[in-house]
This record gives C-alpha cells, structure tokens and sequence, in this order.
C-alpha cells in the first residue's frame, strides 16, 4: 500500500506527457501520419423522406508547409516537368539557403502583390463574411471567398500555374488578414466547453530526434491535460474545428461550392521550438493559413512520377528521403501556402514564437481515376445486360496459352483472345452512363458537404426562422401558409441533386447534414417522377424566386404540396416571410 502512495505521489510530480508514457509504453504511441477529418391535414408530394445509407468517405490530412515574403507573392519552383515561372524580382537582399527567410531554391524571385484590401475586405474574416452575405448566389460567394484566399493571385493564374502543378507563397505582411477565422483563445474556449476529445477531435504529437508519436489519452480533452502536453513540447492538432467554431464552418461551406468537393480543416498550434510531425506527403490540395506566430516550412518535390497528385498520403518519412527542399521559408500570420498532394513538408516552430496555423483542404479522391472506378463498372452491367458478346463463354482452352506463363509464346490463339478483349474494351465505351455516375459522384459529395450557414434575411424565410412555438398552453403559428403566389427559390445552389436510381428518383440535399464529417447518413427524399420537372425548374431559375404557380406540375393542390415539402426540409425560402415573428 505504501508503495502504491508513493507510486501516485511521484506520478503528481510528472507531466501530463510523462504519466501517458509511462503508463501507455511506447507499444501505444501511434506512428500515425494524418487524423481522420475526423461523417398535415393537407395532402403530401408524394415525396417522404428515407435514410439512406451512409456513403463511403476520406479522411482528412495532416502537417501543412511553407510561405513567402512580406507583401509580396512568391511564385516558387515549376512543377515537375514543366518551365519555370516568370516572375519579376524581389529587391530585397538574398535570405541565405537554409535561413527561415530563404527563398525557393532554384525558383523564381518574388513579384510584387496587388493593392491591399480595402473597405470590409480589410476587416478580417468577420467582414469579408458580412459582405458575402449580401451577395444573392451561393456561387458568387464561392468565387468572391476564392478570390480572397488567394489574393493578390487572380484565380485563373493561380488554376492556371499552380493548382496540381506547383505550390504558392504568398506573404501579405497584414497579420489581421485572417482575424477572426480562429484563434488560440477559441480553441482554449472548445476545451473548456467538454465535447473536444482525444483522438476523435484532437491528436497530442512529437516529432524529435527522427520519431514521430501520438500521445493521446483516452477520454475527454480538459484544458489542464492538454496544456500540460503542449507546455512540455507536444504539437496539438484539433480536427474538424467546424465542429467547434462557427466562422470555420461558415468559411468552409461556402468555399466547398467552389470546389465542388468537400472543403475539410485542421488546426495545428504548435509551442516554440519544436516540430509535431515527421516529413510526408498529403492526398490532399492544401491551403495552410498563419493564424498566429510563426513557422520554419521546408517543402520538397515528389521524389518520383508515382508521387506526383498520389491517391493516398505517404508513411512519415526520413530525412535522409528528401533530398533538397524546393522551398524553405518562414511563414508569418497573414500568409497564405498552397501545395499540391504529393509534395513533402514538414514545418517547425521557431524558438521565440509559437504556430497556429489552419490547412484547408479538398480534392480527396477527386480525380479522373476516381470518377472512372464509379463508371467503368457501371458501362460493364449495362454492357451485360444488353450486349450477348459480353455474356458468351471463355474459350475451352484458354488457359493453357494465356498468363503470365505464356507470355512469350507466339500463338494465334494468344492473338485472337488480346483483340477480342480489346474489341469489348473499345465497345464499353457505347454503353458508360457518364451523366449516371456523376450524379453518383454528386450524391457523395452531398454527403461530405457542410450544412450551408444561413444569412439573418435567409433565416427569416425558411423554416428555421418560422415562429412555431408554444404559447399559452398550446402551440401557435403552426400552419405553413404556402400559396400559389408564394414566390420561392432554392437556399443555396448546391444544397440539392437529383439521381434516377434503381429504387427510384431520390433527391439528395445537405441542409439536415451534421458539422462533423459523415455524422448523419445521407439525406433524401424520394419523388414521384412527375416532380423532377419542377426539381429542375427550381434549379435552372436559382437565384430568382418563383411563384409556385409556375412550378410544372399537373395540379396547383400538387404544386403547393411539393413546395411545402421543400420547405419544410430548408430547401427552399421564400421572398418574403411567411409570418412575423
């Protein structure tokens, strides 16, 4: 018993970081590379609503990398295989090579940044949303963010030389550039609140001496556990902050529309002089923003072809696996990193400051090689059902002249077996339901996607800001007075998709889906085939209002029923509120 007491009395004297390793041992401390983004009386449409089940989804990157200098944009090295960016020159002195300053190696020198700002642009995240919200459509808003974050580049520039291509520095020398996006105090703020918790929200991590580990306890993050870890050197990374802070949810639903792929985050604050994470390459684009402090970031090319934009992120790697950075910097708050997937970073805190940094991420599984895995097997079923040439047999024989086994054989059965596979191959192409399997694709971007975030007007005409409430003894306002001339409009321009399945035609939408990824299952209503007109009407018409006279239904009583229906789910507002509050 004694030694029992002495034992606890000497754990007391330990930190945080001290007792989980001694009580975990090095058997659960985790190499791990990246975090888990870590998803009435009146007659009815004929519409219900189902729960589907839940798709299939990524997970969300790690570290992030480097910057540039102050007021200015850096263009750094040309992406593999490609000349090298013109750019005029930097008339600040040379930064020497291994320097927190230094500049790309090899790439060209600093142009000098567009004009600043001005008006409600200057004013932080907080006004930049403000003014986005007067902006009527949902993809104005989209590319206006867009713009911002990448200002003072032109979006067709940076598409044009940079996206999948090659990173982009730009260091604004305006450290409010970002105020009010997220702050230390707000991520003390979401532990002190008691739902952040350890390794579902927020990854404790070290990165010394050429090991990376995960410290995490199990439970809940209480703030004098996880500031004892970061007071002992330990990176702290929050996952989904737009679980916790409503401007990063805000800030990502609108930008998910401009990619068209789900827009994630992390947060990393990291102390001085240490580094949370091993070199290693991300499946991710990534768009580091320096909320506050400072960061060293060293970034390095794609070692070989099979890395340039990978389907999956890298093991951590050595150093001695890198080879010379391409870029080596120091990224200050207000600075803005891009980098495609598959260029290794790593970035470490400089003594005399600490890190906070966001990476904004998208394009998981986005590519042409994704989109053809969901269309390839659905051109071979069709192809089945409707060609016998797919359905005849196998030759008898085949297998004592095809394999790798034979295949240096010269044999004319070989010949023949090759050009009938590629004769079907070629006819595969007549029966790809290419519209068929983007509406797929759609449907599971829908199921990535961030609830939208609602302006006050767009709350005062949708359900959300309908006063139905209890009132002296029993509820009041409870109607939905929806009429032939109620004018309405979709509340956002992606926020619906419809898909002709095998069970019928399903509206898919994400105003019910939840801020932490694939929390819900994917939502949709299933439609009678006669409402897909109006579905489409509503969409071709976005962002005017309509009356609901106009919709193409058959009947005004379906007309009104559908568009209530609608309502009810948070698609649709209406131009002017259907009653006061």
């Amino acid at each position: 018993m004694a030694a029992m007491v002495a034992e606890q009395r000497e754990l007391g004297r330990l930190s945080a970081l001290a007792v989980y390793r001694r009580i975990a041992g090095a058997g659960r401390m985790e190499r791990r590379r990246r975090g888990a983004p870590l998803p009435a009386s009146r007659k009815r449409a004929k519409a219900r609503l189902r729960r589907g089940r839940a798709g299939g989804g990524g997970s969300e990157p790690e570290a992030p990398p480097p910057a540039a200098p102050p007021s200015r944009v850096e263009l750094p090295v040309e992406a593999p295989g490609e000349a090298p960016v013109e750019a005029s020159v930097d008339p600040r002195p040379e930064a020497t090579a291994a320097g927190p300053d230094a500049k790309p190696r090899g790439g060209p020198k600093a142009m000098p940044g567009g004009p600043r700002p001005t008006g409600e642009d200057s004013g932080g995240v907080s006004g930049l949303l403000r003014r986005l919200a007067r902006l009527e459509d949902s993809r104005q808003r989209a590319a206006e963010l867009f713009r911002w974050l990448l200002a003072p580049v032109a979006p067709a520039e940076f598409l044009r030389r940079h996206w999948e291509r090659a990173p982009l520095l730009l260091r604004r020398g305006d450290p409010g550039y970002y105020a009010g996006l997220f702050s230390t105090a707000e991520f003390d703020a979401a532990l002190r609140g008691g739902e952040v918790h350890f390794g579902t929200h927020l990854d404790v991590t070290s990165y010394a001496e050429g090991v990376r580990e995960t410290h995490n306890p199990s439970g809940r993050a209480l703030p004098a556990v996880v500031w004892d870890f970061y007071q002992n050197g330990c990176s702290l990374r929050l996952l989904c902050p737009q679980a916790f802070s409503p401007t990063v949810w805000h800030f990502l639903s609108i930008l998910q529309e401009q990619f068209g792929s789900m827009a994630g985050a992390n947060t990393y604050l990291t102390p001085p002089g240490t580094q949370g994470f091993a070199p290693h390459y991300d499946d991710i684009e990534a768009f580091v923003l320096q909320l506050e402090g400072k960061k060293h970031w060293r970034v390095y090319r794609p070692r070989t072809d099979a890395e340039v934009l990978p389907q999956f992120s890298s093991a951590n790697l050595t150093q001695a696996e890198l080879g010379e950075p391409v870029l080596e910097t120091v990224l200050e708050a207000g600075d803005l990193l891009y980098f495609p997937r598959g260029f290794i970073h790593q970035g470490d805190c400089l003594p005399d400051a600490h890190s906070l940094h966001i990476t904004v991420s998208s394009y998981q599984r986005n590519s042409w090689g994704d989109f053809l895995e969901k269309l390839l097997p659905a051109a071979l079923q069709m192809a089945l059902e409707e060609d016998v040439e797919y359905r005849r047999g196998l030759p008898m024989d085949y297998l004592q002249y095809m394999g790798v086994a034979n295949s240096d054989i010269v044999d004319a059965r070989r010949t023949a077996f090759v050009e009938k596979v590629q004769s079907l191959i070629k006819k595969l192409v007549d029966y790809v339901p290419i519209d068929a399997a983007v509406d797929q694709r759609a449907k599971s971007f829908l199921h990535d996607c961030l609830p939208p975030v609602l302006t006050q007007s767009e709350k005062a005409q949708s359900i959300y800001g309908f006063p139905a409430r209890w009132q002296d003894g029993g509820p009041c306002n409870v109607d939905i007075l929806i009429t032939k001339d109620t004018e309405v409009r979709l509340l956002c321009h992606g926020i619906v998709r419809l898909c002709n399945e095998e069970a019928g035609v399903m509206l898919y939408y994400t105003t019910e889906n939840s801020r932490v990824y694939h929390k819900e299952e994917p939502k949709f209503l299933e439609l009678d085939p006669e409402y897909t007109d109006s579905i489409e009407f509503l969409l071709s018409s976005y962002p005017n209002h309509v009356s609901v006279a106009n919709l193409p239904c058959e009947t005004l009583e379906e007309k009104i029923s559908l568009a209530t229906l609608l309502f009810e789910k948070g698609i649709l507002t209406t131009k002017k509120p259907l009653a006061k509050i």
